[in-house]
């Protein structure tokens, strides 16, 4: 009753932070514009334009998951003040993984994905869902991926 209320930013108030960049806004055009609560702190976007400032659109939540399986660049894990750290780009996008074990099986996972992307496009014709080793790894993939 005499404590303060965790208000919501504005939707201008949103923002981001890019490699090149630095910060950018959601752009008023944007279907996410009022949106002011994303459950994962990262976007992916498809416009980057500057005006008053940086903005984005065409912009997606992206989770954790799905961004260390099929983000761009190599995978690395390491243990950094006792935490166990998954990283993206250079470490410039890190996660906390809950264990050594867990960053090891999503580096490994994201290794035989990028291995059966390769086999396919040697061989457009293969189908992944009915070849065995592409059926695990699409199978643990969706499960990990709508569990998480």
């Amino acid at each position: 009753s005499a404590g303060a209320v965790k208000m919501q930013p504005k939707a201008e108030e949103v923002k981001f932070v890019t490699k090149n960049d630095g910060y950018v806004h959601i752009h008023p055009s944007s279907v996410n514009y009022q949106t002011r609560h994303f459950e994962s702190p990262y976007l992916v976007y498809h416009e980057k334009i500057k005006t008053s400032r940086v903005f984005i659109r065409d912009c997606s939540m992206v989770s954790v998951y799905p961004l260390v399986l099929l983000g761009g660049g190599q995978v690395h894990t390491q243990l950094q003040k006792g935490e166990f750290v998954i990283s993206l780009d250079d470490g410039w996008i890190r996660f906390v993984a809950a264990s050594h074990q867990v960053a090891e099986l999503v580096k490994e996972l994201r290794y035989e994905l990028d291995q059966l992307l390769q086999d396919k496009i040697k061989n457009p014709s293969m189908d992944l869902c009915m070849c065995p080793r592409g059926s695990r790894i699409i199978g643990m993939i969706v499960k990990l991926v709508t569990t998480q």
